[in-house]
């Protein structure tokens, strides 16, 4: 069973050197919709193990790459395509159309 990794400023940029697809959940403790996400971000996580990396990064203990991405809003998902930024969602979402992008760089 695979959970969420832990991302931050220190390792997320190793993490998406080393795999082929990443997606980051960019969430904060204090936001009620980043918390309606959750339980899909867990789904998704063990669903698509061995073919995407799930992670999760806390704005507000990481303003690097907070600021790097530009977040203006929370939830936002991001999509990583060997390294490169190549997608975002913004707002909590059905999880198929979390599925329909990540099935979009598998």
């Amino acid at each position: 069973m695979s959970s969420p990794v832990q991302l931050s400023d220190s390792n997320i940029d190793e993490i998406l050197e080393k795999n082929s697809l990443v997606v980051v959940d960019c969430w904060a403790e204090w936001c009620g919709p980043c918390k309606m996400l959750t339980p899909i971000i867990h789904e998704l996580s063990e669903e698509y193990e061995g073919r995407a990396l799930v992670g999760k990064l806390n704005v507000d203990e990481n303003p690097r790459t907070s600021m790097k991405h530009r977040l203006m809003a929370i939830p936002t998902l991001l999509f990583f395509k060997k390294g490169e930024l190549v997608d975002h969602i913004v707002g909590v979402v059905p999880k198929a159309t979390i599925e329909k992008t990540i099935s979009k760089y598998l």
